[in-house]
């Protein structure tokens, strides 16, 4: 019996110069579009899902939109401003253009001083997301309370009792926007947004609006 011809080595491609280009690593996945009003609606029914989709980003346009609105509601809600509504319409949109604009420049106030904060505690987050979204959720969170004000007095036990469980979810919110935007410990986050919150609570929602 023969014995089996040898197996002939394997045969390697021929040297070319023209050597394939390397596959490029797959591009990560496009962030999808945080729009304001997802924003504002999700931090009342999924406030963590909606913070964490927000890290990182910008949302000047929903914090502006938020400050007027929310500055309007309470303007109107003044027995003052009504009076001056009365007796002279130019010098009431006056005053509402001026207390938008003390808005605003109140509300770009505590998101920088947060910010400021935060970052003096060791926090890495940048401005404007801080900012921004602390703005926002400030504002979200103090609505239901201004359209309450609107219509009952600040006295009343509905209102007080609406007060302080809105400023105990926007205080729990700013916790948890520090912690994710600085990647702080629950402590530091809570101290970072501490002193505004308090005086936010003294000034605007305790004081008198009437």
């Amino acid at each position: 019996m023969s014995a089996p011809p040898p197996s002939r080595p394997p045969q390697h491609p021929p040297p070319t110069l023209v050597q394939p280009a390397p596959e490029a690593p797959a591009a990560p996945a496009p962030r999808r579009r945080l729009w304001w009003h997802r924003l504002i609606f999700g931090l009342w029914y999924r406030p963590v899902e909606v913070l964490d989709e927000a890290r990182d980003r910008s949302a000047w346009s929903a914090a502006v939109l938020l400050s007027l609105i929310s500055g309007g509601i309470g303007v109107l809600s003044v027995h003052a401003f009504r009076g001056q509504w009365a007796a002279d319409r130019s010098a009431a949109l006056q005053l509402v253009g001026l207390a938008e604009a003390g808005v605003l420049a109140a509300s770009l106030a505590l998101g920088a001083v947060t910010h400021a904060i935060a970052r003096t505690l060791g926090g890495s987050g940048r401005f404007a997301p801080t900012a921004s979204l602390f703005i926002v959720l400030f504002w979200v969170t103090d609505l239901p309370r201004l359209a309450i004000v609107a219509w009952l007095p600040t006295d009343a036990t509905f209102v007080q009792a609406a007060t302080w469980t809105t400023w105990g979810f926007g205080y729990v919110l700013a916790v948890l926007l520090i912690r994710g935007q600085h990647h702080l410990p629950t402590g530091k986050s809570a101290l970072s947004v501490t002193v505004q919150m308090l005086a936010a609570l003294a000034l605007l929602r305790l004081g008198p609006v009437r």
